[in-house]
């Protein structure tokens, strides 16, 4: 069989990728994109609660045709009810829908997006339509802050392509990728955009700015 390598796969265990993060068996190892003790939802939700105290109602941006949503869904949930706010589901099936899943959003006081690479090539037009809007965005992909987005939390994807290059020189040196633990990401960055916080109104914390990795001002 051909050795695959996998790059940020959400949870490799649960959705049938992998035996076990130690042992993946098969054809196949790579990294994931979670780490067993980083809640990703949760450390983002954490942060927009700062950032709005008075927060009651997060809207959930989530592609409705992805196998991952479901688990999206149910780390976000878990983390909304351990911050006590409530939870609006925006499910687009393509770019089309957009505007109208956004303009729906009005007891919603934030946006949080799904980290999903077809958002991430949408990434200009959700943060021109989350401004409108008047929603502070938060994702997992540095890309949308770059675009316009407020926040980004997540792991740093530069890193995981690099350990991933490492398990493939492993791989053609003669290892299997059975026996080639699935690693997960140790480096996690914070990305602000001071311009979009500007031109929303708001002030970043100073203790949100102190943990920041970038600030685009």
């Amino acid at each position: 069989m051909i050795p695959v390598v996998f790059v940020a796969a959400l949870d490799p265990v649960a959705t049938g990728l992998a035996a076990s993060l130690a042992r993946p068996g098969g054809n196949v190892t790579g990294l994931s994109a979670v780490h067993a003790d980083v809640t990703g939802k949760r450390m983002q939700m954490q942060m927009l609660t700062e950032l709005l105290p008075k927060l009651t109602k997060l809207a959930f941006l989530v592609r409705e045709t992805s196998p991952a949503t479901a688990q999206y869904v149910n780390e976000a949930g878990a983390a909304a009810r351990t911050l006590g706010i409530g939870l609006q589901i925006l499910s687009v099936r393509d770019p089309s829908e957009l505007e109208e899943a956004l303009g729906s959003a009005h007891a919603a006081s934030a946006l949080l997006v799904v980290d999903d690479a077809a958002f991430t090539a949408q990434r200009t037009k959700i943060a021109e339509l989350a401004l409108k809007n008047r929603l502070p965005t938060m994702s997992g992909f540095r890309e949308m802050v770059d675009a316009g987005g407020l926040m980004a939390y997540g792991p740093h994807y530069g890193d995981l392509y690099r350990r991933a290059a490492t398990q493939v020189h492993k791989i053609l040196n003669g290892a299997k990728p059975a026996d080639l633990p699935i690693e997960q990401p140790t480096t996690f960055e914070l990305v602000i955009n001071l311009k979009t916080a500007n031109a929303l109104g708001l002030t970043i914390p100073p203790s949100i700015l102190a943990r920041a990795d970038e600030v685009i001002e």
